[in-house]
């Protein structure tokens, strides 16, 4: 019990994060959260030692995350995000005008995320925000190293585009 308290205490975090970039909505992502983490306590005796934990529960929770979409996309509306980043804290004693721009930043990431294609998306949410490499992710998303860095790529020079407007 010690062991697995350890290990969400350590996991919860990066997994909730990529639930709710991936899901777009909170609900959902509650929802995951909590059935990939079940399916990691049941699936306990898979799990190869020399993979990292990281890797193995991103990989559960992205094959749920296939199965939710496969089942009905659901659509974040503007404001919907707009609420995820305007609970987040801004540090005491912070220029408004700074954290205005701040906010204008996350935002236009937001967007340029939500308009990336499915696998681009996943791919540089699994890259950019868990640090995994692109083996890593190759194992994950069950696509091949190659494929991992052009959607990597591609999703970089969609983001790019995007902020050059």
């Amino acid at each position: 019990m010690l062991a697995f308290e350890m290990l969400y205490r350590r996991h919860r975090g990066t997994l909730y994060r990529f639930l709710l970039r991936s899901l777009r909505q909170r609900a959902d992502a509650d929802e995951l959260f909590q059935e990939t983490w079940s399916r990691a306590v049941a699936a306990r005796e898979r799990y190869r030692v020399e993979a990292k934990f990281t890797t193995w529960l991103l990989q559960i929770a992205h094959n749920l995350v296939i199965d939710r979409f496969r089942r009905a996309r659901p659509q974040a509306s503007a404001e919907e995000a707009e609420l995820v980043f305007t609970q987040l804290d801004a540090p005491e004693g912070e220029q408004p005008d700074r954290v205005l721009s701040e906010f204008e930043q996350r935002r236009r990431l937001q967007i340029a995320l939500e308009d990336l294609p499915e696998e681009q998306r996943v791919t540089f949410l699994l890259r950019m925000e868990n640090g995994l490499g692109l083996e890593e992710i190759a194992e994950v998303t069950g696509a091949g190293r190659e494929t991992v860095k052009s959607r990597l790529r591609y999703a970089l020079a969609r983001i790019r585009a995007r902020f050059e407007t």
